[in-house]
């Protein structure tokens, strides 16, 4: 069993963009420039800005934190996202969900310039990505998708489980595994809520993209010898024994689960990092296209 190590890989990646960076400034070029808009005092939200603020140090980003209230209306919002828009020293932003629920994710994401969307979750880029045309993609999708090629995992021709179909994860990582590419081309099963006898189809996989949000859902005697697991579920579970009174768990069993596996990702260490990674490549590929 091969632990699949995305923070090593996500450092290796952002000394490589760092690289890159530098390049750009000898060039005469500005330094990219990442926004984040940060609604309310979401603790999940929190950790996860913070960490992305200082993937932008890593990466020799310029980075600008927007904070609001959750109290904050729907339109005042709308008019930042405007001004961010039409901000030509700002590469790409993106607006950290959940929202507080009288705001509408789906118009807020609508009102991003496609061009400047580097979550990769605008319809134009969604598309795009459906159809193959280069776009930013959605960063968890793109971050496993990277690991994949970095351990050279083969998956041609692979029958891949995708558990979930969120609009964030499940289903773009399902339309890339089965892209004509490399990683890709694999045969892609979509498993939901509403999927009777997962197990049975579970066991007949070469690779489980796990994306429920639902703690230890996978069991050993879901998956067969010799898979690839990839474990996108961070959900924080009670545990006295940590300071935080919390830990994160994915939703693989992992210590019975990876016995039985080629490769897996452990939680936290294994997708997370790769998100935020994949942020990066995409804000530096905004730069690079006004450049």
């Amino acid at each position: 069993m091969t632990l699949i190590d995305g923070k090593k890989i996500s450092d290796q990646i952002k000394a490589e963009i760092a690289a890159q960076v530098e390049q750009m400034l000898a060039d005469g070029k500005k330094r990219p420039h990442l926004a984040a808009i940060l609604v309310g005092h979401d603790g999940g939200s929190e950790t996860y800005v913070a960490h992305k603020v200082k993937a932008c140090e890593q990466c020799g980003f310029k980075s600008t934190l927007i904070r609001f209230e959750d109290n904050i209306t729907e339109q005042t919002l709308l008019d930042q996202i405007a001004a961010l828009n039409a901000d030509p020293d700002i590469d790409g932003f993106i607006v950290q969900l959940p929202l507080p629920r009288h705001i509408s994710e789906q118009k807020i994401i609508e009102a991003i310039d496609p061009a400047k969307d580097v979550d990769g979750f605008h319809p134009q880029n969604v598309g795009r990505m459906a159809i193959g045309l280069p776009c930013f993609l959605s960063a968890t999708p793109a971050g496993i998708i990277e690991l994949l090629a970095r351990y050279n995992i083969d998956t041609r021709g692979k029958h891949c489980v995708v558990l979930g179909r969120s609009n964030i994860v499940g289903k773009p990582v399902a339309t890339l595994m089965m892209q004509k590419a490399a990683p890709g081309n694999a045969t892609v099963t979509v498993c939901h809520s509403a999927t009777p006898n997962i197990a049975e189809i579970t066991r007949q996989a070469d690779i489980i993209i796990a994306a429920l949000g639902q703690p230890g859902f996978v069991t050993a005697d879901m998956v067969k010898d010799g898979a690839v697991i990839i474990d996108v579920g961070t959900t924080r579970v009670p545990d006295p024994t940590r300071k935080s009174g919390f830990r994160l768990r994915g939703d693989v069993d992992f210590d019975n689960v990876a016995p039985r596996c080629s490769y897996i990702t452990p939680v936290p260490g294994g997708v997370g990092p790769m998100t935020i990674v994949s942020l990066m490549k995409n804000t530096l590929q905004a730069a690079q296209a006004k450049n």
